[in-house]
């Protein structure tokens, strides 16, 4: 890493008309992830606010359980494709899944939209939780958390080496002497292993990061491991600053045996801030969403998360003792301890999911959000954080307009990009290729 003075570094996680679930009721609310124009016009403003990326998640079905946002939404690598052409600075990450794809496939997609971009692409790596994606994929089972994270372990390997096919001169073009390539220069990947057999090489030449971007958003002791050893940044969501700090450390901690030092890796929990002029106007906006919001239409969406059927119990019960998931390992653990912790009904951890889906919730004035994310990124808890507005583009524009002028007064955030690729924008060079 270059000696980039120490910044918070931020993202906006783009998902529909807004992160709370009854976000798209609000009068301001723009519609949602199928329309084209409402994200180019959301992602321009973040590329104005100076933001590291824009991140769009994914999933592989609809239905119940889905958070309303979500439940139609347009394939993410087309959508950042067509961001590559609208902007210039801002790093584009999508999520795409390793229990559910091909590693050549998805290899030459990500360095498709690296070069588009000019060097901003980033792939979100997750493994896929739930277990009626299977159907759709013409398989009778899915895979359990532990196989599914074995899966990951050799995708992400093969996907790098196909990132490595070709040389860095591979391609002269040159002329006067006829030579378009060296084929000398360009590699088989030759990959026999458990899960796949590969042989390569790409049909892309090397990327303009030599490596898109690869981001990592399991919490549970796999996923970290998963983390320590392929990531450059890491989605997670912790509710307090102690969790927040253990977390931190633990995953730093892991770095070294993979020949790793901890600012090769940048950890970024998500955060929801509701601004005001007054934290009690702040919350005045979330009572207003909440009252839109009908526990027993939100209750699949904690089931989804806590991996069992909610709608069994008591609705203004305590949680009951639940069993451990094959799904959401650390979510579900996460959710538990809080309504441990608040000693929550199962109505009021649903609102809570309905809410944020277990990340950090953040009320009150842009003087108040600013010090909370300074205190996380100054003690040990974050090297920045992954934004997610209650609704758009209102609350983005709160964000930006508001809370990041005091971030960039008090020394903590760009005021203009010093990079122009997305590895630049944290401060890592380019992947260096390893035949060089």
């Amino acid at each position: 890493m270059s000696s980039f003075k120490r910044q918070i570094h931020l993202g906006l996680f783009l998902q529909g008309a807004g992160h709370h679930a009854s976000g798209w009721r609000h009068p301001d609310a723009r519609s949602g992830s199928d329309n084209l124009g409402h994200l180019l016009e959301v992602t321009r403003l973040a590329e104005q606010a100076k933001f590291d990326l824009v991140f769009l998640a994914d999933g592989l079905t609809s239905g119940k359980g889905h958070h309303p946002s979500t439940a139609a939404r347009l394939e993410p690598l087309t959508r950042l494709g067509a961001l590559s052409t609208v902007t210039r600075k801002i790093g584009l990450a999508s999520t795409a899944s390793t229990t559910y794809g091909d590693p050549f496939h998805l290899a030459r997609a990500f360095a498709s939209i690296d070069h588009l971009s000019n060097g901003r692409a980033a792939w979100n790596l997750v493994t896929t939780s739930y277990a009626r994606t299977a159907a759709n994929f013409g398989r009778n089972a899915h895979l359990d958390h532990a196989d599914r994270y074995a899966v990951a372990e050799e995708f992400v390997d093969v996907v790098k080496g196909l990132w490595d096919s070709w040389e860095e001169d591979a391609l002269p073009k040159n002329k006067e002497t006829g030579v378009y390539y060296i084929p000398e220069k360009l590699h088989a990947l030759n990959h026999n292993g458990h899960y796949f057999s590969v042989q390569g090489p790409l049909n892309i030449p090397r990327s303009p990061q030599g490596h898109p971007v690869v981001i990592q958003a399991g919490s549970s002791d796999r996923g970290q491991a998963l983390a320590a050893r392929t990531a450059d940044v890491v989605f997670t969501a912790q509710q307090t600053l102690a969790d927040a700090q253990a977390f931190y450390a633990g995953l730093k901690s892991q770095l070294a045996a993979h020949g790793r030092k901890a600012d090769d890796i940048a950890i970024m929990p998500g955060f929801l801030p509701i601004i005001g002029r007054t934290k009690n106007e702040a919350q005045e906006k979330l009572d207003q969403l909440e009252h839109w919001t009908d526990a027993r239409e939100v209750l699949p969406l904690l089931s989804e998360r806590l991996g069992h059927d909610m709608s069994v119990f008591d609705l203004d019960g305590p949680l009951p003792d639940l069993p451990e998931t094959e799904q959401l390992k650390s979510r579900q653990k996460l959710l538990i301890e809080l309504a441990r912790r608040e000693n929550l009904t199962i109505r009021q951890l649903a609102q809570r999911v309905a809410t944020s889906r277990g990340h950090h919730v953040l009320l009150g004035t842009a003087e108040e959000v600013a010090d909370e994310l300074q205190n996380w990124f100054e003690n040990g808890a974050a090297d920045g954080f992954n934004i997610m507005p209650a609704y758009f583009p209102g609350e983005l524009i709160n964000f930006t307009s508001q809370v990041i002028p005091i971030l960039q007064e008090r020394g903590l955030f760009r005021r203009d990009y010093e990079a122009d690729t997305l590895r630049g924008h944290f401060g890592w060079s380019r992947v260096p290729s390893p035949y060089a």
